[in-house]
């Protein structure tokens, strides 16, 4: 594992938006199947000792995930995410919101716009990730809530995954 990967987590509260950008030592292929891929995402997208449990998933345009994260207590917190564009191994885009069991849109929480990129050079993979959040009410909640220092552990786990998934 390297441990000279880029990460940068930076906040612009003026613009409600957070990006991300993370290096991964693998190819992009997999980098890429790792975040569109139910059977993967469910591996590593929730900060230990949380789980991520899948109900759905359909990775088209238009096409949605409902999932939750899961305390070892069984709170669960639920998510659906609406793709709104995808160019293979590129680029996708979405639309996340705060929900129930059922997939019912939390209507109190605007929508944040999620973008993802994936670039490889060198067999390093890049994903630059930009969310916007359409109130900084969210944003704050969010940042309170430690979503930096979960979406760092979340990293942590995809880089384990990988490592153990390519080889490396």
């Amino acid at each position: 594992m390297i441990n000279n990967l880029q990460f940068d987590f930076t906040v612009d509260k003026e613009r409600n938006t957070v990006f991300i950008t993370r290096e991964f030592s693998a190819e992009r292929s997999l980098v890429w199947d790792a975040f569109t891929k139910q059977e993967i995402l469910d591996q590593w997208g929730a900060p230990a000792p949380w789980v991520i449990k899948t109900k759905y998933m359909k990775f088209q345009p238009g096409g949605r995930r409902l999932y939750s994260m899961t305390s070892p207590e069984g709170q669960q917190h639920w998510s659906i995410q609406e793709f709104t564009s995808i160019t293979p191994e590129s680029n996708f885009q979405m639309l996340t919101n705060f929900a129930d069991q059922d997939g019912n849109i939390n209507s109190a929480f605007q929508s944040s716009e999620n973008n993802l990129d994936f670039s490889e050079a060198n067999g390093i993979t890049t994903v630059r990730i930009t969310i916007k959040y359409a109130a900084p009410a969210v944003l704050e909640m969010m940042i309170e809530k430690g979503f930096r220092e979960g979406f760092t552990l979340t990293m942590t786990n995809l880089e384990k995954l990988l490592a153990t998934l390519s080889g490396k």
